[in-house]
């Protein structure tokens, strides 16, 4: 026994080299080899790469948001379309994520992190000489790959270059106040190249696309490369990645397209569609619930691979569009008033660093959910006379903290309790939550919105269009409060399930301490290996 524990401090004491790591995982292939140490210079530039990842990911669906107006006027875009700019992008990086996050997994985090930037720079450059919805709607469908690649490669590459502890928590908390920085980086950028810069709305793109150029050079300089991939079972569920974007791309084309139909909801492909997009997803469901079938597990078919998944963009778009479309503001006085939300950015920052190690994961989220509502609420019950102080300025800013604190806390919850080879297929998991719910939130308000406006219109005695250019000023704000409404029962809903199922998560920025269900999860793969031949 004594010489175990001699033997064991001494492979502790030497230093860590893919050589010493290299047969550990051989033995143990559910155990990555541990990265050497990553010194504070580089490990700052590493965590800036990754941020300006998910800063671009942020700031190109945000000065996508400011500049819908234009883009709508320019290319002759019903209102009502306008949310398909959008929703493609987070449609597309939804759906991918997953899938993509295992091929990270399997073949490289820097090989996918860099492919997810060329996807992004070259689409969005694309997106810049688009001349009709359906081509820019495309070709934002495929740059949302590139934000499907990139951040869940992202996440994997900081949970592996950062162990559990105070520098992790700052380097997840660093990377998730990109996200609402890039928010209100993209639309400051984005107004005032929309309203000055010659090619106007086009020329935001080609600055994603420059942006894009610096990722791959800061990822080939800093981001050390892939070790090869231990994991026995590399099979892909491809079958479940059909299954469930083809269901949930019908579902919210249907969402989106319903009120302008023909025959609005009752028309006969918008009822066929609907159909076809749930039997898809309960499919898809199904599938996986075989999948992860005990007996399932353990068989190494081509046809049963490993499962898919295991059972306030949305305030942004409407504030947007109340600001130039009701309040007849230009896309800079739009952008001054959510700027707010760039300093409110780093502010969450340096808060989420300070606390994240000592307040429970359940109130952090709780919490940024519940603001996520109030800034909702605040437009819902806006006074458009009131002076902006009143409910714009407070609405920009409580956003940044509903976005920031649900966001830092859960990528640092699902990293905590994650395997080291699945870092990047949790993070994968947890954003393809946030970008199909805000597909999902964007279509449903839509919904709501032209509903609303309809029926006022009607109510005054207007038949309103399907453009609704003609509508009255009064049913336009009915609507806008209305869309806005519908945000805050999203952000309330939200609250009420956190407090209900995240109750014993704990703190979710210090050390992981090992539970029973964690050993007992471990053990479930480790069978399921050893059982393959």
């Amino acid at each position: 026994m004594d010489i175990e524990k001699q033997t064991s401090l001494q492979v502790a004491q030497e230093p860590l080299t893919s050589a010493t790591a290299e047969p550990k995982s051989e033995a143990d292939p559910m155990t990555e080899p541990s990265p050497p140490p990553v010194w504070l210079f580089k490990g700052i530039l590493l965590t800036s790469v990754c941020t300006l990842s998910i800063v671009l990911v942020s700031s190109t669906l945000s000065s996508g948001l400011i500049s819908l107006p234009v883009i709508g006027r320019d290319l002759g875009i019903r209102e009502d379309q306008l949310q398909w700019i959008s929703s493609a992008y987070s449609l597309s990086s939804g759906c991918l994520l997953i899938p993509l996050r295992r091929l990270a997994d399997l073949y490289g985090r820097r090989k996918v992190f860099i492919m997810g930037c060329i996807f992004q720079g070259a689409f969005a450059l694309g997106c810049g000489f688009a001349n009709d919805l359906l081509t820019i709607a495309v070709l934002r469908g495929f740059q949302g790959l590139g934000a499907a690649a990139t951040i869940p490669a992202s996440l994997g590459i900081l949970a592996h270059a950062f162990p559990p502890g105070k520098a992790r928590s700052l380097a997840f908390a660093t990377f998730s106040a990109g996200q609402p920085l890039g928010g209100g980086l993209g639309f400051a950028v984005g107004g005032l190249l929309t309203q000055y810069a010659p090619p106007t709305w086009r020329t935001m793109f080609y600055v994603v696309a420059g942006l894009s150029a610096l990722c791959i050079i800061g990822a080939l300089v800093l981001i050390a490369p892939d070790h090869p991939s231990h994991e026995v079972d590399k099979r892909v569920d491809w079958l479940g990645v059909l299954l469930v974007t083809s269901g949930l791309v019908l579902i919210v084309f249907v969402l989106s397209d319903g009120e302008v139909a023909p025959k609005q909801w009752s028309t006969p492909y918008i009822i066929a569609l609907l159909v076809i997009g749930v039997v898809l997803t309960g499919i898809f469901l199904l599938w996986q619930w075989y999948l992860e079938r005990p007996s399932v597990r353990n068989s190494n078919s081509k046809w049963t691979p490993p499962p898919l998944m295991k059972l306030s963009l949305c305030w942004m778009l409407w504030a947007v569009l109340y600001y130039q479309d009701y309040k007849g503001l230009s896309p800079v006085l739009t952008m001054i008033r959510v700027l707010p939300m760039v300093p409110t950015g780093i502010l969450c920052n340096v808060i989420i660093g300070l606390v994240i190690g000592r307040v429970p994961g359940i109130f952090l989220i709780s919490f940024g959910c519940l603001c996520t509502g109030l800034a909702g609420l605040l437009f819902a019950v806006i006074n458009p006379n009131a002076i902006y102080w009143a409910f714009g300025f407070p609405a920009a800013v409580i956003s940044v903290f509903g976005a920031d604190f649900v966001f830092a806390a859960g990528a640092l919850f699902v990293a905590k309790v994650s395997l080291p080879h699945e870092q990047s297929l949790a993070g994968g998991l947890f954003q393809t939550m946030a970008q199909l719910g805000t597909s999902f939130g964007l279509a449903i308000t839509t919904i709501v919105f032209d509903r609303v406006r309809t029926q006022s219109g009607n109510n005054m005695g207007v038949d309103v269009d399907p453009q609704g250019s003609n509508a009255l000023p009064a049913a336009q704000l009915r609507a806008f409060r209305a869309a806005q409404w519908t945000n805050f029962a999203f952000g309330a809903f939200a609250c009420i399930l956190a407090l209900l199922f995240l109750r014993g998560v704990g703190v979710v920025g210090g050390p992981h301490k090992p539970s029973s269900s964690d050993d007992e999860k471990s053990e479930s793969d480790r069978t399921a290996v050893d059982a393959m031949p």
